[in-house]
Order: structure tokens, then sequence, then C-alpha cells
């Protein structure tokens, strides 16, 4: 009778949860690139899911407030912190297995180096990982996984994305997980399922106990939550990829645009005849002892108002520019000086292009 029993009961294989939440991640993926490629971009060229994105957020935040929340702050009420402590690090080091693999596949020997002999000094010495001597002796903890993998060659991060429970990422790290980081992680590949499932669970409410306070800062200090999250989390992912070391992200616009040069004026050289104009706008010529005296005011307005220009203004102008001298009287009353002053003296047209004339 209990033979019978057994047979009749369902046999989960012992991969079938790893498997489920990866086929709900894969579904969820291709929900979002169908909406991708029909949708219209919002006001965020980064985020053109938004409105979904934003409803996937509100669950989350609706199920963390129920259950991930009080969980954990109840986790942090009991647990002491130093216990607490050697819980974080004993996940960090089974993840540094990990780790060490992204480095070696984004050409980074030293730090993969330093990886293993993180491994084995705090697997050894360090209690399994209970207690991280590898830091205290100078070795420092990375963060790599798949997803900056690819990112570190060239392969865009794609639209950001919120998935259900597992909260801020995008499609180029969600695929990165689901694909190849989910078979990298050693808890979740143990063959043991209940001691599997277990530590899954522990590392969960770890985690989320660590991120309280962090918690409490965006609840306090955002106005909208959802976009803080998303920016810092486009900036972390953005900054991890890099190593610290981010391009600098293009200026705007208005900056990019290229200066137009300005076309210099031509310089009136003294001596030379004044340009004539031709046709029915032609001027009539007015005698030489007419001309002589407002020849000579409209030689000495400008320079006189030339003074207070700064000579960066006169080189930019270009304009070649003659001292006020004394007054003319003999000569500009004989009208001996009026083709002089004439010649000096700028057309209207040419005053008013170069503005303000600086005396050298």
């Amino acid at each position: 009778m209990n033979n019978m029993t057994t047979h009749l009961q369902p046999q989960i294989p012992a991969g079938a949860p790893a498997r489920g939440a990866r086929g709900l991640l894969a579904a969820a993926l291709a929900v979002a690139l169908l909406l991708v490629s029909g949708c219209a971009t919002n006001g965020n060229p980064r985020d053109p899911l938004e409105p979904m994105n934003r409803s996937v957020y509100k669950f989350n935040d609706g199920f963390d407030k129920a259950i991930a929340r009080p969980v954990a702050e109840g986790y942090r009420t009991v647990v002491p912190q130093i216990i607490r402590t050697g819980v974080t690090n004993f996940f960090s080091n089974l993840e540094d297995v990990w780790i060490m693999v992204n480095n070696v596949l984004q050409g980074k020997p030293k730090d993969a180096l330093d990886d293993l002999a993180r491994v084995t000094i705090n697997t050894s010495v360090g209690l399994f990982g209970v207690m991280d001597w590898a830091s205290e002796a100078g070795l420092p903890k990375h963060n790599e996984d798949f997803g900056q993998t690819l990112g570190r060659w060239g392969v865009g991060s794609g639209p950001y994305l919120v998935l259900p429970f597992f909260g801020p990422s995008d499609v180029r790290d969600a695929l990165a997980w689901g694909l190849v980081d989910s078979h990298g992680d050693i808890v979740r590949n143990l063959n043991n399922v209940p001691t599997r499932n277990e530590l899954l669970v522990l590392r969960l409410i770890n985690l989320r106990a660590n991120l309280l306070d962090a918690t409490r800062i965006v609840e306090e200090a955002a106005i909208d939550p959802y976009s803080f999250v998303r920016d810092a989390y486009l900036q972390r992912r953005q900054n991890l990829v890099y190593d610290g070391n981010p391009p600098r992200e293009k200026d705007s616009a208005a900056e990019q645009a290229p200066v137009q040069p300005v076309a210099a004026t031509p310089a009136a050289t003294p001596g030379a005849a004044p340009p004539t104009t031709t046709g029915a706008a032609a001027a009539p010529t007015a005698p030489a002892g007419a001309a002589a005296a407002p020849a000579a005011e409209a030689d000495a307005a400008p320079n006189a108002s030339a003074q207070q220009a700064s000579p960066q203004q006169a080189r930019s102008m270009d304009i070649q520019v003659q001292p006020a001298g004394p007054a003319k009287s003999a000569d500009a009353a004989s009208g001996t000086a009026a083709p002089e002053a004439a010649n000096r003296a700028p057309t209207p047209a040419l005053a008013a292009s170069a503005g303000p004339r600086a005396t050298p």
C-alpha cells in the first residue's frame, strides 16, 4: 500500500523550480520585447516601457510591504549583527567563484587571481567564508556578472525593465541572468532540494534586511521613488560595467552644434576711395566743402565711443581704426581735408555692422 501511494505521488525534478523561474523570466522578456517594438517612446528614452514597468514596480512594492519587509525586519530584530555579517560573508564567498569566471571572460587576469585567492583564504581560514579574512589581507571584493561581461564587450543594455519579484533590470542583464548567471549560481544548482530552498530563502531574507536602510532613504528623500530607483540602477550598472570609470556622457545638442565663423568685415584703408553704389539707390555727391564737416564728425564720433571698447572686441571686429587726432582747422575750412576725412570715415553700413571701434 505504501509503495502504491509512493508511485501515485507526483515526482518533482530537482531542477524544476529553477526552470520554472527561468521560464517566467523568458515569458516576461518576450512580452517586454513585443511591447518595445510596438510602443512609442515617452520622456525617457531608456525607459520606453514605463507604463508597464510602473505597474510591475507597484506590484513588487505591495509584495514587499506586505511580506518581504516585515520578515526582513523581524530577522534583523532577532538575529544579532555578528551572525548576520557571517551570513552575508558566507554567500559572498560563494559568489566570488562566479565573479572569478566573469573576470576571466572580461580579460582581467589580475582580478581573477584576486578572486581565486579570496575564495581560497575565506573558505579555509575563514570557516567556509563566514569570516572575511581576504579583505583584511588587502584583497578587494569585486562585483561581476555575465551582464557586465556582455557590456564589457560592447553589448548595449537595452530598455530598462522591472521584473516581477526580482525588481529593476534591463533586457541585457535579464537575459544574462536567466540564461547564464543562474547556471553559475552555486546555491541555485545544489542537488539537495531542501537544502537549496532553505539557503535561497535565507539569502533573500538576509539581502532584504541589508537593504532596509536604503529603502527608508528612498521613501524619505525621493519625490518619485520609481524614477529614483530606475536612475540609480542604470547609473550603478553603467559604473560597474566600466569598473568605476564610465565614459563621459555627450553634451547637449546646443553645445555640440558647430560654431559658425563670423565673416570678417574688410578694414577701411586710409587713402582708398570709398565704395560707391550704383543704380537708383546711389546717393548724390555733395560738394567737397559741404562734406568736410559731416565727414570729420562721422570719423570722430566712432573713435570717441570706441575708447570704451576692449582690445578683444576690436580684434574680433578686425577693423583698422585711425586714432582721433586734433581737429582740422585751416585745411577743413578750405576743403582740402574733405577727401582724406571721407576716406577714413566708414560707410553707414560698415559702422552699423562693426559696432564700436577701439583705438589701437
